[in-house]
């Protein structure tokens, strides 16, 4: 999963080298913290959430078929300490 959301982020952003994710795995249920530069944010969200919706969809499903939950979180690079 995390290599499909690398491969994914990275195809939408203008800044592919800013992109980082982490996976923390809580049980059954794995999170992905996306992070990107925040000139593409918008970008990875969609207009209206659309992108990010099909990207969570498409994580979800695949983690299904492998009997886990899986969640994707999108912030900004550099927004550690907020």
């Amino acid at each position: 999963m995390e290599a499909f959301l690398d491969y994914v982020i990275k195809g939408l952003v203008s800044r592919p080298e800013a992109v980082s994710i982490r996976s923390i795995r809580r049980g059954h249920t794995v999170v992905y913290e996306v992070r990107v530069d925040p000139a593409d944010m918008g970008k990875v969200i969609g207009k209206s959430g659309v992108t990010i919706s099909a990207i969570r969809s498409l994580v979800q499903a695949g983690g299904g078929k492998r009997g886990l939950h899986c969640a994707v979180e999108v912030s900004e690079a550099g927004s550690e300490g907020r």
